[in-house]
């Protein structure tokens, strides 16, 4: 059985359907063969300046790279995902940075990988300067000209020039299924890490591919086609690149959109009709129910529109009955995965048929609470979602978390990212939470995604996080952060009775602050830090209060950032 590179499996597509329109962004539309030569250049530009592997996998611990790392500052545009396949041309470890971190944070993710190089949009290039510090002048510089009138960083090469590099194919390295693919965790629970895949696991198991993929499946595949594939999220965070590269590498035209911008369901929905857009990816409630206004108010021709996938984030059930109403047509697809993972499990769902469990894929289990072992369907136990056999080789530079993380067990690689789940009588997962995110109450442990579900349907309630802070008497209590609909007043203990009506009442919130936007990371994400901040300040939400008690809706609470 052969193993695959991603530059290896775009090669055949690209000879496949070269004429194929492989990336569209506004009036930006460039085919397989033209990305596949712009890919060439830019990884003869890198390996021209001593940039490529240094040292194989096979001499490596698993918490080492031997790939000249290579930094990507930029929003969703098409060098994005050419700037990923260059690099992999030259055999360097592209990664992905968040470009709305402050100079803090950003300097914090480049000293821990330590790039070679940087590709940067020029609006950004002062942030670049201002995170590398001493260190820019050490590093290769690849600047893309965004139309801001921002003047390229000292000695940056631009995006086109070294696209254009004059390329020699037999001169450029041939890259390895073991090479590879870096992704930078948000931190959205702790500290970012950098994860380390290998090419060829990372594409079996977070790109959709076949483990017996031939050159000859990999082409019949994409002479097929695939339709166009739209992948909403920014393609910092690995579900959207996933999203990405799982449609170029069947064949797929890959849709993407300007993210510099806030999200605006109405844009996301007029390229889509445009388009005709055949899968969608979003992230739970944070684009769903935007999506749902939007069409609720302007028709839209999305006719063409098969798959609506979500993950990432939960998305509520009103949301996709909604959903349903407005596109009967349409199949959901919830996906549940982590950097750490891949996708792990999915549950496809049509209007007409009813909520299921997540059907695990290849390799994905659930192991027993003392991680001794993996739990048989039917077993009540709560355990831990788990996956083996394709899986992360571990964290760059962290010996102790990736042993934690990815332990070997017979022999074999298994990750284990945090997260609580049960094993189902029929073989289905029920997905709990992430065990950072359960709050002890007096001895009970409460998942706050269970909690966050029941108060987004509340009719009062745009949205919704729970997290738990301190109590004397508990030790911790339930906290909730709630967002109210236009026009709507909410009151504390009406909501805690309200989630008291679903759940058992120690899992409803003993205080509830109420502010102007809940805050999410550009991805759709939960900020959690920012939501644990306002909880210190929440109200009583245990007896009634006072409406002078209640407040105008924004409470003196922090904005969403």
């Amino acid at each position: 059985m052969a193993e695959w590179s991603l530059p290896a499996v775009l090669d055949v597509i690209s000879d496949a359907v070269p004429d194929r329109d492989m990336l569209v962004w506004g009036s930006t539309r460039r085919t397989f063969a033209e990305v596949k030569v712009r890919s060439q250049g830019l990884a003869t530009f890198l390996a021209a300046r001593g940039l490529g592997a240094y040292r194989e996998r096979a001499e490596l611990e698993r918490w080492e790279c031997g790939q000249a790392p290579v930094a990507l500052v930029l929003y969703n545009r098409p060098e994005y995902l050419e700037a990923m396949v260059g690099c992999y041309r030259a055999r360097t470890a592209p990664f992905n940075v968040n470009q709305h971190y402050r100079p803090a944070e950003m300097r914090g993710v480049l000293a821990m990988i330590g790039p070679r190089a940087v590709v940067y949009q020029r609006s950004l290039g002062p942030l670049v300067a201002e995170a590398l510090g001493d260190r820019l002048h050490e590093v290769v510089l690849v600047d893309i000209d965004d139309g801001s009138g921002t003047q390229p960083l000292p000695g940056s090469t631009g995006f086109e020039t070294a696209a254009a590099t004059p390329v020699d194919p037999a001169a450029l390295p041939v890259p390895s299924p073991e090479d590879l693919y870096v992704v930078c965790t948000g931190g959205t629970t702790g500290t970012p890490k950098a994860v380390l895949w290998q090419q060829a696991d990372v594409f079996v198991a977070g790109m959709g591919g076949n483990p017996e993929a031939t050159a000859e499946s990999l082409a019949a595949t994409a002479t097929k086609g695939g339709g166009a594939w739209f992948a909403v999220p920014p393609l910092m965070h690995g579900a959207a690149q996933w999203t990405a590269f799982g449609g170029l590498l069947a064949g797929s035209t890959m849709v993407l959109h300007d993210d510099s911008r806030s999200f605006d369901a109405r844009t996301i929905l007029e390229v889509a009709a445009k388009e005709r857009v055949t899968l969608m990816s979003i992230v739970g409630d944070a684009y769903a129910r935007p999506l749902v206004d939007e069409l609720r108010r302007t028709p839209y021709d999305l006719s063409s529109l098969h798959v609506l996938a979500t993950g990432g984030a939960a998305t509520n059930e009103q949301h996709k009955q909604a959903l349903f109403e407005l596109l009967p047509h349409v199949t959901i697809v919830d996906g549940y995965g982590a950097s750490e993972t891949g996708g792990m499990a999915f549950a496809p769902r049509t209007a007409a048929a009813p909520p299921q469990g997540f059907t695990p894929a290849a390799g994905a289990l659930v192991l027993s609470a003392d991680r001794t072992r993996f739990l048989t369907p039917g077993d009540d136990e709560v355990g831990w979602t788990a996956r083996r056999g394709r899986v992360p080789l571990g964290y760059l530079g962290d010996r102790a978390k990736t042993e934690a993380t990815f332990p070997i067990i017979d022999g074999e690689r298994v990750s284990v990212p945090g997260d609580r789940a049960q094993l189902a009588a029929d073989g289905t997962i029920t997905m709990l939470g992430r065990d950072s995110m359960v709050v002890n109450t007096g001895g009970e442990k409460v998942f706050v995604e269970e909690v966050e579900e029941v108060l987004r349907r509340h009719p009062g309630v745009a949205d919704a996080l729970v997290v738990g802070r301190p109590s004397e008497r508990f030790g911790e209590e339930v906290a909730a952060i709630v967002q109210p609909r236009a026009g709507a007043t909410l009151d504390p203990a009406e909501l805690r009775a309200f989630v008291a009506g679903e759940l058992a009442r120690f899992k409803a919130p003993r205080a509830v602050a109420i502010c102007e936007q809940v805050a999410r990371h550009p991805n759709g994400k939960a900020d959690y830090a920012w939501a644990k901040s306002v909880a210190a300040e929440a109200l009583d939400a245990t007896a009634p209060l006072a409406q002078d008690d209640l407040g105008a809706p924004s409470s003196g609470f922090p904005e969403a950032g």
